[in-house]
């Protein structure tokens, strides 16, 4: 399955203010089912809509918050890839501190944890 941008001020406020909440050890997660309304988004085209949001608040350093931002999204990516079925996804991730700092295999098992309950 394809992992596309979910991208626009609108649409990430709407899956932040609508969506579902998933709570695990290394991340949070706000989902939504189905394609966001974008004018560049083709509503029929099966994919997983993907954006980040970490607050300065949470680590001052932007190198930091990008390492974050990066080992969710792969994660997501790697586990992604090895599901055969997913229906279509907003995704919208906020990496916890203890994102940057544990295994990547405890952020794998997050991520597969969330699919799981999808």
């Amino acid at each position: 399955m394809k992992l596309s941008r979910l991208h626009g001020r609108k649409v990430n406020d709407y899956v932040l203010r609508k969506g579902n909440v998933w709570k695990g050890r290394c991340m949070t997660i706000r989902w939504f089912r189905g394609a966001p309304k974008h004018p560049n988004v083709d509503p029929a085209a099966m994919a997983l809509y993907v954006g980040t949001a970490v607050s300065a608040k949470l680590e001052k350093s932007a190198v930091k918050r990008n390492r974050m931002r990066r080992r969710c999204r792969e994660a997501l990516r790697i586990t992604v890839r090895e599901v055969e079925k997913l229906p279509t996804l907003q995704l919208l991730i906020a990496p916890r501190s203890s994102s940057l700092d544990c295994a990547f295999a405890d952020i794998l098992q997050d991520v597969q944890k969330f699919l799981s309950t999808v």
